[in-house]
């Protein structure tokens, strides 16, 4: 690959958020592909996209409860992460029933918890924006009665990888799939 292509590739990488560290010019365009190569492999969170195709934002802010399967503060698509905790969903707003995501679900009520802060890990924030499980969003949708019954999803934060799995089984997540196509208006 040419220097000239290598210059290409860092800067289409960088408009997709990805942060590369380039030691120093003289280190050839053989060693800048190998730092582009690592840092893409081990910081897959960069590349993650929101629903409207664009860089993840935060779920997590300051002053409440960091998320995250990673604790990373967004609803990155990660190895291991068999609940794929992709949709960002605010428990701090209330649904019709005035149920939070937990006592819908029947989960024990982790919801209305304090964990470890967004801005500083050694305090104590409450959990209000928070990347839950889409497979346990799509029941939670079954169960709250509809789209319109439920808490504010936070569409910036809202991981693309949720679209795409409900888009691959729509007999089962069509409602799912339907309620994030209408609140996030895509």
């Amino acid at each position: 690959m040419s220097f000239t292509k290598s210059i290409r590739v860092v800067a289409l990488l960088l408009s997709a958020s990805i942060h590369v560290v380039v030691a120093e010019h003289e280190s050839g365009p053989n060693n800048l592909l190998r730092g582009i190569q690592s840092v893409a492999n081990s910081d897959a969170d960069a590349q993650s996209l929101n629903v409207f195709g664009k860089p993840l934002e935060a779920c997590s802010q300051n002053g409440m409860a960091k998320t995250g399967y990673d604790r990373s503060g967004q609803c990155v698509d990660q190895e291991g992460d068999t609940g794929s905790h992709h949709i960002c969903i605010d428990l701090s707003s209330t649904s019709l029933d005035d149920k939070n995501f937990c006592e819908v679900t029947g989960q024990s009520n982790w919801c209305a918890k304090e964990m470890p802060c967004n801005e500083d890990e050694s305090l104590q924030c409450p959990v209000e924006r928070w990347c839950v499980c889409q497979w346990a969003f799509a029941g939670y949708l079954a169960a709250a009665k509809g789209c319109d019954a439920i808490q504010k999803i936070e569409c910036n934060a809202v991981n693309i990888k949720a679209v795409e799995a409900y888009e691959k089984d729509e007999e089962k997540y069509g409602a799912a799939l339907s309620c994030l196509k209408d609140r996030c208006k895509l």
